[in-house]
């Protein structure tokens, strides 16, 4: 029966189990029988910990086969909510400790939650220390008390809290506690939703880390396994678990479906002669850009992610040389025309509120680096964002992972490859700004000509591009129309080979901060002191 809590202010949490504690699932207090709420409230059991669900009655019998034992073990109650009978157990956060919400199981599958699901982890996670040889995922929770059950609660196995549906979520939150083992064994159920999660799952970690094990025909699941009395059976199900390869490849029929469908245009840029260079943006590719120092390549860069963000497309910036609140700042201003990284440039405290409130709606990520880049660190950071739904990661700059490495050269190979593998696997979109060497002739912050040869790490960028980007300024012109002008040359598009050597002049405002193209521009002589038909071949 349902009642008033002597502890908080819910009028119908409060239940009284069989042995006289009570307990209540709004402010998840336990109270000893007989204390009428006024005493010091107590733990069930001495070993359970703040809010936890109360202990299973000792007159309780096994539910499912599962043994008493397991069930006070991995502390699965049954108990009264709201006048039925329920199952409780407590779901902890993330990293394994504290109590983050009790999930109620009722009759025909009604499940409900108390507390703070978002940030919850995985059901016993709590039971069981961070690290050691192999951890057992299961679906459900009868399942990894199966799992238990014939391992003789001695190894850990913990379980989704919402089915495969939210399996990712789940391991998201929990993936450092999980990461911590040397082998994670995901046990979902044998039916297709199960099978789609385990692959969603799977690629969350390093690669040969994870196996997968399924109950053999005839079963879907390990607690059918264990009703059949097949202990043997679920112990052999976990120490023949295969290797999670991903799939190869896939016959050429398979894709009738995909191939016959119109193509459609990838997500716009900022300015429509780029859309018609590259025909929009789309998940999986890579784009670099390069430019000499102070030539307009952050401005462009920050304008396009702002426009992606006030669009509501889930964007991750890396900005390795800027302060996150100044990245904020160039952002909100590249959504309303304001110089808010400047003191005097006209904008009022109103303005960039409005600008950040407008723009934190979208939920962009900004890195918080400490003022180093490490790629292995970056990347696995990626992977979780964008199993978290965000699709564009802006990278200024590429060089800054390899600013402590000893060989440059193959430390940026060995990025970009990855970079490129990334963006295939995850659909997602890279946009990363290279620094250029030195040239010859011209240099870059004098309109000296972007070739593909001048990016750092140009042979691998040069082969993992989709498309590579140049800017062009001369920011020492002595002509002030001249210097607000730069050009943006496309330098490589492997989606179609059309754009390659296509320019645009971009004018930059100084009160707004913002570039626009100017098709009207004629440019005066040469290109930075190089003629206009100068040999445009990729030289690496």
């Amino acid at each position: 029966m349902s009642l008033p809590c002597p502890k908080c202010s819910s009028s119908d949490a409060f239940s009284v189990q069989e042995n006289g504690w009570g307990h209540c699932f709004s402010c998840n207090k336990n109270i000893p029988p007989g204390s009428g709420g006024e005493g010091e409230t107590q733990e069930a059991t001495p070993m359970a910990p703040r809010g936890a669900p109360p202990p299973v009655p000792s007159s309780h019998k096994a539910l499912r086969q599962i043994p008493l034992k397991t069930m006070e073990k991995l502390r699965y109650a049954v108990a009264e909510y709201q006048g039925q009978s329920a199952h409780l157990v407590s779901v902890p956060y993330g990293d394994g400790r504290g109590h983050a919400a009790t999930k109620i199981r009722l009759p025909n599958k009604d499940f409900r939650y108390i507390g703070d699901t978002k940030a919850a982890g995985l059901v016993f996670q709590d039971r069981w220390p961070s690290g050691g040889r192999k951890v057992v995922i299961t679906e459900g929770e009868f399942d990894a008390l199966s799992v238990s059950t014939a391992q003789d609660d001695r190894y850990p196995v913990v379980s989704l809290p919402n089915g495969a549906a939210g399996a990712v979520k789940s391991l998201t939150n929990a993936y450092k506690w999980l990461d911590s083992f040397e082998e994670i064994i995901l046990w979902f159920d044998n039916d297709e939703p199960g099978r789609k999660a385990a692959e969603e799952c799977a690629v969350l970690f390093a690669y040969g880390k994870v196996k997968i094990a399924c109950a053999p025909s005839g079963f879907k699941d390990a607690n059918e396994m264990l009703k059949a009395h097949d202990i043997k059976g679920i112990i052999n199900c976990i120490w023949r678990a295969e290797d999670y390869t991903p799939a190869r490849f896939i016959s050429f029929k398979s894709l009738k479906v995909q191939v016959m469908a119109p193509p459609v245009e990838g997500i716009p840029w900022i300015f429509p002669e780029l859309n018609d260079w590259t025909y929009g943006r789309r998940g999986g590719e890579v784009y670099f850009f390069g430019a000499g120092t102070g030539v307009g390549k952050t401005d462009f860069f920050t304008q396009q992610a702002a426009r992606d963000i006030a669009e509501g497309e889930k964007v991750a910036m890396f900005s390795f040389e800027s302060h996150p609140v100044e990245t904020a700042k160039r952002l909100a201003g590249k959504y309303s025309g304001h110089r808010f990284h400047i003191p005097d440039a006209g904008w009022v405290p109103d303005d960039l509120e409005q600008s950040f409130n407008a723009l934190e709606k979208s939920d962009a990520y900004i890195y918080d680096h400490w003022g180093s880049a490490d790629w292995a660190t970056v990347s696995q950071d990626i992977t979780l964002l964008a199993h978290m739904g965000y699709r564009h990661f802006y990278i200024d700059h590429l060089t800054a992972f390899a600013a402590h490495a000893d060989d440059e050269r193959r430390m940026l190979e060995g990025v970009c490859a990855d970079m490129a593998g990334l963006a295939a696997k995850l659909g997602v979109m890279f946009y990363v700004i290279s620094h250029l060497s030195t040239p010859d002739g011209t240099p870059h912050e004098e309109g000296g000509r972007v070739f593909v040869r001048h990016f750092k790490g140009s042979r691998a960028i040069g082969y993992w591009a989709h498309f590579m980007f140049g800017i062009e300024r001369n920011t020492q012109a002595e002509d002030t129309q001249e210097r607000a002008r730069g050009r943006f040359r496309c330098l490589k598009d492997r989606f179609t080979g059309n754009s390659t050597g296509k320019t645009l002049t971009l004018l930059y405002d100084p009160l707004t901060g913002l570039q626009s193209v100017d098709n009207d521009w004629v440019w005066p002589g040469k290109e930075g002191g190089s003629s206009p038909f100068t040999d445009q071949r990729e030289q690496f």
